[in-house]
């Protein structure tokens, strides 16, 4: 089925992008050290995982707060069924949006995100006296990366539990409803912090789709109103480019067994673009498939 999600590898696109293999090796080097740093003893009980926890962590604000832990903590983690779970969600969800938003952009995005968990678990926990602790992970950044996917791929389909269909827009709902009623419980999961992501990353992906750049220059132009006939039929030809081989084939569709041209008009070329964006080029039928190849001839 065309709207089932799986990772991707059309037009160019890299399973292991470079902001996302980056990510997993930062994360893994600090885990490492973090492991090594608990066997490690500088005196009186206390041991360099310790010290790292100190001064990396999140810290509440008033017991030993420095505005880097903002960033740091999300690169440290409690165990390896913590990070495994996170690095996972984050290639999962973020290797498609990083290929069509640049690297640059996806991860001015994911420490935005972080940053926002981080300042939501160090001002809301107090003020619903919650017992206070050192924040680590990077859960708060994956969720914004969670929502971005939500909202740019709301009917492609996820597997819960590896065999459940369940469409983006629905799995993201109900996972931020869950967060939401896990607050009174407590526990060691910060789930204000994940809140405090996936509400920057709603609002960043609001403010991207008003601006007409939510999708990035992968699609730019197809998306905005603003865009004309011209800009959507070099997106087209751009795009083909990148597809030789379906270029190619497309030579032999025919639209309705007529070799006539058919007009084309703005609105069909920005409707199958945003079908590209949400199911990939090969889901195209070949109608479709004809349009596209047409008008990328027409801007050569």
């Amino acid at each position: 089925m065309s709207d089932y999600y799986r990772p991707s590898g059309f037009g160019g696109f890299s399973y292991f992008p470079p902001v996302i293999k980056n990510l997993f090796i930062i994360n893994g080097v600090v885990f490492v050290f973090q492991m090594i740093g608990q066997q490690i003893g500088i005196g009186d009980g206390i041991t360099l995982s310790d010290v790292l926890t100190r001064y990396f962590a999140l810290i509440p604000i008033g017991y030993g707060f420095y505005p880097w832990q903002l960033i740091t903590y999300q690169f440290m983690h409690g165990g390896f069924m913590h990070i495994a779970l996170n690095m996972f969600a984050l290639w999962m969800f973020g290797m498609e949006i990083e290929n069509i938003w640049g690297s640059k952009k996806f991860l001015i995005f994911y420490l935005t995100c972080g940053v926002a968990a981080g300042i939501a678990q160090l001002i809301f926990p107090p003020l619903l006296n919650e017992a206070l602790a050192p924040t680590i992970g990077a859960s708060g950044a994956i969720m914004g990366v969670l929502i971005a996917f939500g909202m740019l791929f709301p009917n492609r389909y996820i597997f819960l539990y590896f065999f459940i269909p369940l469409k983006a827009k629905y799995f993201v709902a109900i996972y931020i409803l869950i967060e939401f009623f896990s607050i009174p419980s407590g526990g060691d999961v910060a789930h204000l912090a994940h809140l405090g992501g996936a509400l920057a990353g709603f609002i960043y992906i609001l403010y991207d789709k008003k601006r007409g750049t939510m999708y990035g220059n992968y699609f730019q132009g197809s998306t905005t109103k603003k865009s004309n006939i011209f800009d959507s039929l070099k997106n087209a030809s751009n795009f083909i480019r990148n597809r030789k081989y379906d270029a190619e084939d497309a030579n032999y569709y025919e639209i309705n067994g007529d070799k006539k041209e058919e007009e084309v008009s703005q609105a069909d070329i920005d409707k199958i673009l945003d079908k590209i964006s949400q199911s990939g080029y090969q889901n195209l039928t070949d109608r479709e498939k004809k349009i596209l190849f047409e008008a990328s001839k027409k801007m050569k």
